[in-house]
């Protein structure tokens, strides 16, 4: 390293964790008054996958939602957009297989009667259903999964770890392995939960959220501090994330609050308000380092810190520039300890900087200083890349701000899993 120490990344502190929060089992279940389950209702060709997901609060509740910025943004998403506004919910259904985007007025006419078959099974009110699809965009969606699988997944709703865990499957597209996250800590002498599911793996550069995420907590949250602590928690984790730069006509995230824990409204600005926001961001953040380690094809769960940054701003461009390189992501997938390519991308996004002031590191070893490079042990480099994270850090040298972005690198498979996705 002749003679330079690395660069010091500011902590990024485990709120949660720090206010005696721990994790648990349950996923989005863990809240008290909150059931799931997913089965199999045929919108699938592999009648053994499950492709529906229910997930339902015992009584209608507080809940915030934010959604995808895409034009091309799919019926559920206009149908649930329009829902969330009222800040009360019962229930979300989610399929898999079929986005239902791109198909017009005979989409939104299968969202909404998805929503009411939803509704009639469970009792509530229509509006009271929020819906969310993921899957191939342009091919219309039948209601006649839903008249069978909702029936189904009703009957199979379960409060445990296991309706949970198979609402999870359910939404899985080319994601590998289902991502859940729960913790639970004391609030005020009560004991809250929060928890959740998210499904992605490709086209992810959010923009507002993910694909597809459910929490919830028993905390009794008002409308307006549940919207705002989810908007607080999107933006530090899944906007956090990209894995091709690519933002989905579906993406959706969901809060539901049961306030089955009891106590008074919780509101922004109170010491329960920071400890609850503290938690839904541990289990967005948890999520959303999930979704990168398992982008389509991946190897290597990429953090690219960027410091020194004149303004916030600045800093997300060029964190963005470096993990939406293909030149980047490749280099990791090829073990190549390639800084070069790290400064390319950094120089290319229109943030001004001094090459001169750049200092850059590689998995913990410093590669280049004041813009020139860092003889570097390349054995020891091959042998720190058989590790399952990688980290980048760049110093701009032009003030304070500093982000962070996970991604992953980019392989042959990521080609040939969307080579074939459609078919």
């Amino acid at each position: 390293m002749q003679g330079f120490e690395p660069l010091t990344v500011p902590s990024e502190k485990n709120g949660a964790l720090d206010l005696g929060f721990v994790e648990c089992e349950g996923g989005v279940c863990a809240a008290a008054g909150m059931a799931a389950s997913g089965v199999s209702a045929g919108f699938r060709k592999n009648p053994n996958r499950r492709d529906l997901a229910l997930v339902v609060a015992d009584q209608a509740c507080t809940c915030a939602a934010t959604f995808t910025q895409n034009r091309f943004c799919a019926a559920p998403v206009q149908v649930s957009r329009e829902r969330a506004k009222s800040g009360v919910a019962r229930a979300v259904v989610l399929n898999s297989g079929n986005a239902n985007a791109a198909t017009g007025e005979a989409g939104l006419k299968t969202a909404l009667e998805s929503a009411e078959i939803v509704a009639s099974a469970l009792g509530c009110d229509p509006e009271q259903v929020l819906v969310a699809s993921t899957g191939v965009i342009g091919l219309q969606l039948s209601t006649e999964h839903f008249l069978t699988g909702v029936p189904l997944a009703v009957h199979a709703l379960a409060h445990e770890a296991e309706g949970a865990h198979n609402a999870a499957l359910a939404v899985m597209t080319t994601d590998t392995h289902p991502k859940e996250c729960a913790v639970q800590g004391q609030v005020g002498g009560r004991t809250i939960h929060v928890g959740g599911f998210v499904k992605g793996s490709g086209m992810i550069q959010p923009n507002m959220a993910t694909m597809l995420a459910v929490l919830s907590t028993d905390a009794p949250l008002s409308a307006q501090a549940a919207h705002s602590m989810l908007l607080a928690a999107v933006r530090h984790s899944f906007n956090k994330v990209t894995v091709d730069s690519d933002t989905s006509t579906n993406d959706s995230c969901f809060l539901f609050a049961t306030g089955a824990a009891g106590g008074e409204e919780i509101c922004e600005g109170s010491q329960a308000y920071e400890a609850v926001a503290a938690a839904v961001r541990y289990v967005c953040d948890d999520l959303a380092r999930n979704i990168a380690a398992d982008g389509e094809g991946s190897t290597k769960l990429v953090t690219v810190d960027v410091l020194g940054a004149a303004n916030d701003q600045d800093a997300d461009t060029v964190a963005r520039a470096i993990a939406n390189s293909p030149l980047v992501k490749t280099a990791i997938f090829g073990h190549d300890a390639n800084w070069g390519r790290v400064a390319a991308a950094a120089g290319k996004c229109g943030v001004p900087f001094d090459q001169q002031q750049v200092d850059i590191d590689l998995l913990g070893v410093p590669v280049c200083r004041g813009g020139l490079d860092v003889p570097m042990d390349e054995q020891d480099m091959l042998r720190r890349f058989q590790d399952d994270e990688v980290s980048i850090v760049i110093n701009l040298g032009m003030g304070q701000a500093h982000t962070r972005i996970w991604t992953c690198d980019l392989t042959h498979d990521y080609v040939t899993i969307n080579g074939d996705y459609r078919t």
